[in-house]
């Protein structure tokens, strides 16, 4: 019997490194839980991620939101109702063979079936139908998902989450809405990416990039985010402009700035799932100077693991960006969107270090960061507390996945 088969949609390895460190994360976990498992990434970029894969065990297979929605679900939707073009559509169809062959599909969207999102409703569906219609167990890894009180939200949500075979939550919220919609296939964990582990060579890579003494003294790390600026200016904020003048203020006080994006896609400008646009645009009102450092590349979500770690406080608005930061036991204050943030915060008592968009202005930022640097000694013992636990949160996602998969085998 060949080793187990596992397929994953909503993550990659390029682009959004949270995303990165979520399915790197599970082929650390379920490479060393399973005799040799294969996996197969349903990928919205696959050129990009070929590119970036080092995986030997690790298939990329094109599905862009056309792809997925159209083709590959028309296609697994045949699988189902057409058993005599099954073979013909396993020899024709890369997506619909993994899919088929699968013990379980992990759905690694970090954020589903919640209002305000709709626009990424089809997608959400679109993500986990075709392992419905191959009959594959669904395993939605930790992830946020409601309120439902929007209608359509509601009504999907309804239809396809009682689908899955198991859904972990990754926050009291998320879990709260998830049970006021009367789910029962509910796990309380937290995000996989607590999960991913540093393999030691991470300094000597970044190393040849950066000079590493710059984290010698007081750092403290940065990470803008372009859904954060869309809001901001949406509002008639600018948030550009605040955040330069932030970083400015930081450099007055004597402290150096680490301005690094953890969404980057190379070789684009487009803005999906890509800060490093914003964050040029900040640096070139930046003044130079020894006491700021840009990071102006992609690195691997260990290696901005690493880096974020070697900071003395971190400032984020990427989701993962304040994951890898809490991972890292670094005090984090966190400008964010959604429920995600807070609850996540919590599991550390730290969910007072989250603010909104909406309440964004310098002055407030300036008076939560100083607040954050006055009681960091006290914020990094929680994180020294609570940090274990979290963790096996998360990987606990990795034994519930490799029982289901033992028992599809």
């Amino acid at each position: 019997m060949t080793g187990p088969r596992i397929t994953i949609v909503g993550s990659a390895l390029s682009g959004n490194k949270g995303a990165s460190a979520m399915l790197e994360a599970a082929i650390q976990t379920l490479g060393a839980r399973l005799d040799d498992p294969q996996f197969t990434l349903l990928s919205m970029y696959p050129a990009e991620d070929a590119a970036q894969n080092v995986y030997s065990n690790l298939e990329i297979v094109p599905a862009g939101p056309r792809q997925l929605g159209v083709t590959i679900n028309s296609l697994a939707l045949a699988y189902r109702v057409l058993p005599f073009l099954r073979r013909i559509l396993r020899s024709r169809s890369r997506a619909i063979k993994a899919l088929a062959e699968s013990d379980v599909l992990l759905d690694q969207g970090g954020i589903t079936f919640t209002d305000g999102r709709e626009k990424f409703l089809l997608y959400n569906v679109a993500s986990i139908l075709p392992a419905l219609n191959t009959r594959t167990p669904v395993f939605k890894c930790a992830q946020a998902v409601g309120p439902f009180q929007n209608p359509v939200n509601r009504w999907a949500s309804k239809t396809f989450l009682p689908k899955a075979r198991t859904i972990v939550t990754r926050g009291r919220i998320t879990h709260e809405f998830a049970e006021a919609l009367g789910l029962t296939n509910l796990v309380a964990g937290a995000d996989y990416a607590f999960s991913l582990e540093l393999d030691g060579t991470e300094h000597e890579a970044v190393a040849e990039q950066v000079d590493m003494s710059f984290f010698d003294a007081d750092v403290v790390g940065v990470c803008p985010s372009v859904v954060l600026q869309m809001k901001v200016d949406a509002r008639g904020g600018d948030y550009v402009g605040q955040i330069v003048a932030f970083i400015e203020s930081l450099r007055a006080q004597g402290k150096r700035v680490l301005l690094v994006p953890h969404s980057v896609r190379t070789g684009t400008d487009k803005t999906h799932n890509n800060d490093l646009p914003l964050c040029r645009e900040i640096h070139s009102r930046l003044r130079l100077g020894d006491d700021l450092l840009f990071i102006d590349r992609e690195l691997s979500s260990q290696q901005l693991r690493y880096v974020i770690g070697r900071c003395s406080l971190f400032v984020a608005s990427r989701f993962h960006a304040m994951v890898s930061s809490l991972a890292m036991a670094v005090p984090t204050l966190v400008i964010g969107w959604s429920h995600k943030y807070r609850e996540v915060l919590e599991m550390f008592e730290l969910e007072e270090w989250a603010f909104g968009h909406d309440e964004l202005t310098l002055d407030y930022l300036g008076e939560r960061f100083t607040a954050l640097d006055n009681a960091r000694e006290e914020v990094r013992a929680k994180l020294d507390t609570h940090l274990p636990k979290v963790k096996e949160r998360s990987i606990m996602q990795a034994d519930l996945i490799a029982t289901l998969v033992g028992a599809a085998r």
